[in-house]
């Protein structure tokens, strides 16, 4: 039944987690309130001095060969040159650092231009009278914080008294620069600015940072761009550069390819050009020589088939003359940027789109290598990505070489059985017939050069770009951040998670006991009373009439202890603790009070012969006591006191303390004396010594019904009532209960709830239970 009554006695106390966290936490209100003061000035002081950003956005729409976005029919066919984007490609292009580059050198993000104000200094990009431009940005060195003045009347900048013309080249201490007026700044006298100098990479990797590139869902090749700035009106300038350079390159790409189109096409044109006067000229000295031999009628039918055969001899000859060319520009490029290879005749689309993604790498690479270190992750990326279309595009051209010469091989063939039916033809017409077959293959030659050489000259003038921008650069109204809202609101949770965890360090930390959860979960004992701190620090707390907070406490105790099983049959009690000063003579003095006003007749015995205090208190004498009567010098009558404080209650003091206490006790005479007063008083209260340093009061439970262990608030470390439970099963202390003594108020100036729970639930017999509200909370 013990250990039932415990079980629901602790479960039940330990229900309401809501509870115990109000309880734990609002006494410290004071507290609380400070630090979340504290908490929302610091939000304000860190909304004050922070440089709020904005974010900037725009559209951008690629035209992708896996999704929609594709131009008219009639620009495309003009367009030759032009080359569907994969959307994924792009994405990562638009943030290559070459692009970024680009947009530095033409904003001249390399020296940002900064106004002073309140303690701080807050960017001018868009307002600063002028900008500054270097003439090597990538030899910069690094420097900070160029103070200067600008002067409205002659447009000049004034740095560390020294005045500098504005448009014009100046060889300064930290390189030549030209300070340019700025279109939308403020031509004002006056105003404190500066300046700083930044490496170019420094600025890339600045901005890589705070752009981002997605997509709008997977089905669209619509991109959307975000930059974060401290002013929106350069985070626009920005992007709307970004996407500005990033379709000039498109159409530079283009327009390189065209290019080099236009001028392999132009070098053939002359060499068969003058392929062509050769033959019209041996054509007109065969006839003069012959008198005007003509062709008949058979050898106009073999010229016209063996023409058909020779054009296409002709075309496969020239794929193979690309592929060279292409192959021996792939493999001596080692990564650096040269005269492109046209692609013009080959057939195979795949093999252009390799050779201009190995351009469009090297170009990024050779920009890169200006602006980076050669260990660069982006740079190694780039040579990574160069070292893997190399092989590519090889592969693709050994696999058409191969195509190509098994055809030829055939189309020769098929010439050596025409060059038989040639044999059949007089002599004469013979030579001519061959003659005219040389000039019908240049004359083929030439019209298909003339034809491309249109068609390019088309595509360079109709050259578009594969993407269009939907939505210009446009900023936001309201700073993304920092966001006013989510800042005090952090400011308050931090607040109260400090105060959390300050009430925590100092409560849960301890190694006394603080609460009386701590105690349920070191114990599986119950807890029947809870006892606070009077005011008066008067040992007597209960008297009759009297209802002060504690002595209210004691009348629950005195009620408590029908659950342990005390009643007219089983009176003795025995109040202990784990060491002195913990309060078991104070709760023994006050509990045999309590018991005595309700008429009873009440004995209280102070049984602790090593450090007695209940006789001061009681204000009794201590001539004759327990001592005398164990050591058989006194009998029991000589030894029993009245008290002042109740007629009901009665007093046998310690006596002259012993020697040897723990011996006497076991003589047999305590039985003796014990069972005495169970006939003659209806409660016994015996104090004994504390359990730590002596073993009397393991000894003396074994005479009575219940034991009361006291454990003090802040006082009894912890580790004593964690042995409580394994020290009682060796050394047991009969029908053991707690009761949780020196209760003290919680909070800012001990105005708050108690360090008990309030309230829990107590099981009589039948095992129903009854609300018990526990004071001290």
């Amino acid at each position: 039944m013990q250990m039932e009554f415990t079980r629901k006695f602790n479960k039940e106390q330990s229900s309401n987690l809501l509870s115990q966290a109000i309880f734990k936490f609002l006494p410290y209100w004071p507290l609380f309130i400070g630090l979340i003061i504290l908490g929302a000035g610091s939000a304000w002081v860190y909304l004050r001095f922070t440089t709020p950003l904005y974010e900037t956005t725009a559209t951008l729409l690629i035209k992708d060969e896996k999704k929609g976005a594709v131009e008219s029919k009639t620009i495309e066919s003009l367009d030759q040159l032009s080359s569907k984007k994969i959307i994924e490609n792009e994405m990562e292009v638009i943030q290559s650092a070459s692009l970024i580059h680009d947009v530095i050198n033409q904003l001249h993000l390399y020296a940002p231009i900064y106004k002073k104000a309140e303690f701080k200094k807050i960017s001018a990009y868009s307002t600063a009278p002028v900008q500054v431009q270097i003439e090597a940005p990538d030899d910069i060195e690094p420097i900070e914080n160029i103070q200067f003045k600008f002067n409205r009347h002659d447009s000049s900048v004034v740095i560390d008294d020294k005045i500098y013309p504005v448009n014009t080249w100046i060889s300064t201490t930290f390189g030549r620069i030209k300070f340019e007026l700025n279109v939308s700044g403020k031509k004002e006298d006056g105003g404190e600015y500066s300046f700083s100098l930044i490496k170019p990479k420094s600025v890339i990797s600045s901005i890589k940072q705070r752009l981002k590139v997605t997509t709008s869902n997977k089905m669209t090749s619509i991109l959307n761009l975000s930059f974060i700035d401290e002013e929106p009106k350069r985070g626009e300038a920005i992007l709307n550069e970004l996407l500005l350079v990033y379709n000039k390159a498109n159409v530079q790409d283009k327009n390189i390819l065209a290019d080099n189109t236009l001028k392999f096409i132009d070098e053939r044109l002359k060499s068969v050009e003058q392929d062509l006067k050769g033959i019209e000229g041996k054509i007109q000295n065969y006839k003069s020589q012959q008198n005007a031999v003509d062709i008949g009628p058979q050898g106009r039918l073999f010229l016209e088939n063996v023409s058909n055969n020779d054009q296409k001899l002709s075309d496969i000859n020239m794929q193979l003359a690309v592929l060279g060319q292409v192959e021996r520009y792939v493999n001596s490029s080692n990564n650096a940027i040269g005269v492109v290879p046209s692609t013009l005749g080959v057939s195979d689309p795949t093999l252009s789109k390799l050779v201009e993604k190995l351009y469009a790498s090297e170009l990024e690479y050779e920009t890169l290598k200006k602006t980076t270190g050669e260990n660069s992750p982006t740079l190694i990326a780039v040579v990574d990505r160069i070292e893997k279309i190399k092989p590519s595009i090889i592969n693709n051209i050994q696999s058409q070489r191969g195509s190509l010469l098994a055809t030829r091989e055939n189309l020769s063939a098929t010439n050596g059985m025409y060059t038989s039916v040639l044999r059949a033809i007089p002599e004469k017409e013979r030579e001519l017939i061959e003659i005219n077959r040389e000039q019908g293959i240049k004359n083929g030659i030439y019209s298909f050069l003339l034809q491309k050489k249109e068609e390019t000259a088309l595509s360079y003038a109709s050259t578009v770009t594969d993407s269009r921008v939907i939505d210009k650069a446009q900023s936001s109204d309201k700073p993304v951040s920092p966001k006013k809202k989510i800042v005090y609101l952090s400011s308050v949770m931090i607040a109260l998670l400090l105060g959390m965890g300050l009430i925590l360090g100092r409560e849960s930390l301890s190694r006394k006991v603080m609460f009386r959860y701590e105690i349920e979960n070191l114990s599986e004992l119950p807890i029947i009373g809870e006892i606070g701190i009077e005011a008066s620090n008067d040992p007597i707390v209960i008297s009759e009439g009297k209802k002060t907070f504690v002595a209210e406490q004691f009348r629950k105790l005195r009620m408590s202890l029908n659950y342990i099983g005390i009643n007219s049959k089983h009176k003795k009690i025995l109040v202990t603790s784990s060491i002195s000063g913990e309060g078991k003579s104070f709760i023994a003095t006050n509990l045999a009070l309590s018991l005595a006003l309700t008429n009873k007749k009440v004995i209280l015995l102070d049984f602790d012969l090593n450090n007695p205090s209940i006789t001061s208190s009681l204000n009794v004498h201590n001539e004759k006591g327990i001592t005398e009567f164990l050591m058989g010098e006194s009998d029991i009558h000589e030894i029993i006191q009245q008290t002042e404080h109740n007629p009901n209650l009665h007093i046998i003091s310690t006596g002259n303390l012993p020697s040897n206490p723990t011996e006497l006790i076991m003589n047999g005479k305590a039985e003796e004396l014990i069972s005495y007063l169970d006939s003659s008083f209806d409660y016994i209260i015996i104090d004994t010594a504390p359990v730590m340093p002596v073993t009397d009061a393991y000894v003396l439970s074994q005479l009575c019904d219940a034991t009361l262990y006291v454990v003090r608030h802040n006082f009894t470390p912890k580790v004593f009532v964690e042995r409580l439970d394994a020290n009682n099963k060796i050394n047991s202390l009969n029908n053991l209960a707690i009761v949780f003594n020196g209760v003290t108020a919680r909070g800012i100036g001990g105005s708050g709830y108690g360090y008990g729970y309030g309230y829990g639930y107590i099981y009589d017999d039948r095992n129903s239970r009854k609300k018990l509200s526990y004071p001290g909370s």
